[in-house]
């Protein structure tokens, strides 16, 4: 089995370390790297903690518009696959990536395996809701995190294959979450239980001037020390509309590996965020989460009591930051071998 698999930010590297070396003890994997995050911090640093196998082939097709950046990463697939001659594209999530990685593959007439499929926030002013379901149709192997994405895919009579396999972030978050590097909190000068962890960089909360103030002011207007890992996008935005020097009181850190932020996220009191993964990833870790946007694609977590949608609000930002924290945290996600799952559903695939 010749699997090429297709990669670009830090929610793939982390989903392909649960996959690629069980991959590769079966089969043949070419691991490709898109560069859709190009910043060092943000590629390099997840290799190395996650021992994800260096990429085959890597490129550095970061920047310009989501179909600038579609179109590139096309550009260079399609060659690729023609001389790669894999028996199955796999790819993760919701980027450009993603879709590049699955369109490409399916007009070279190439099966497509798609981790995380069945997602959905609903809101297709998101560029990712329009990435993950365009990518799931494209797909003849759909990998679920959940019951509820099984569900979602069977209702829109997709044309792969459907399995539920588990969210791979549990076995990476249950491997490395004892290793959790604690020592940014003495860093950052915060106390365990006593700061909030944020997180921002869509592009529907930064690249909006009003928006981008509005997330501002949320992020001021905290009770609670508030530590802002923050992402090059982000900073951009942040430097462009002069509103960085505005982020009073706000503790802004660089961007983090994996094992740095599992240690602040460990730490927080609660998190605020803008993103699919981390919310994610504050369920695991049993941290209550306050989502920065007013539609999820883990809509399990709200229901559950874990996740709360407030937008940019900051009126319901504080309301929610009072909420006590559930008595239950079920396990939405599976038991930590969703990444066997996957490996042996690309085997059954190849029959």
């Amino acid at each position: 089995m010749r699997v090429l698999t297709v990669v670009g930010n830090r929610p793939q590297f982390v989903k392909a370390a649960a996959v690629s070396s069980r991959l590769r003890s079966v089969g043949v994997e070419v691991l490709v790297h898109t560069g859709q995050h190009y910043d060092d911090a943000l590629s390099r640093v997840f290799f190395d903690e996650l021992a994800l196998p260096r990429p085959e082939y890597r490129f550095d097709l970061g920047g310009g518009s989501n179909t600038e950046q579609t179109a590139r990463m096309l550009s260079e697939l399609a060659p690729l696959l023609a001389s790669e001659a894999p028996d199955v594209v796999l790819v993760y999530g919701d980027t450009n990536s993603t879709l590049a990685g699955a369109l490409a593959a399916a007009q070279a007439g190439v099966p497509v395996a798609h981790v995380e499929a069945g997602m959905r926030s609903y809101d297709r002013r998101m560029p990712e809701e329009l990435n993950r379901v365009l990518t799931d149709h494209a797909s003849s192997l759909l990998l679920c995190s959940s019951p509820a994405a099984v569900a979602t895919l069977q209702a829109e009579q997709v044309v792969g294959e459907v399995v539920l396999v588990g969210d791979v972030m549990v076995d990476v978050f249950e491997l490395l979450a004892p290793r959790a590097d604690a020592s940014m909190l003495e860093q950052l000068g915060v106390t365990a239980g006593d700061y909030l962890l944020a997180t921002a960089h869509r592009a529907g909360n930064v690249d909006d001037p009003e928006r981008l103030r509005a997330l501002v002011e949320v992020l001021t207007g905290m009770p609670l020390p508030v530590v802002l890992p923050l992402h090059p996008r982000t900073r951009a935005r942040l430097t462009e509309a002069g509103l960085l020097d505005a982020l009073d009181g706000v503790i802004v850190a660089p961007p983090l590996g994996y094992l740095e932020f599992a240690g602040l996220l460990l730490g927080a009191r609660a998190v605020l965020t803008d993103s699919g993964g981390v919310q994610k990833e504050a369920y695991l870790a049993g941290k209550p989460c306050i989502t920065l946007r007013d539609t999820t694609e883990w809509r399990e977590t709200v229901e559950a009591g874990w996740n709360v949608l407030v937008d940019l609000d900051l009126p319901a930002a504080l309301d929610a930051l009072q909420r006590p924290a559930p008595s239950e945290r079920p396990p939405l996600y599976g038991d930590g071998r969703a990444g066997e799952r996957v490996v042996e559903a690309l085997v059954r695939m190849q029959g």
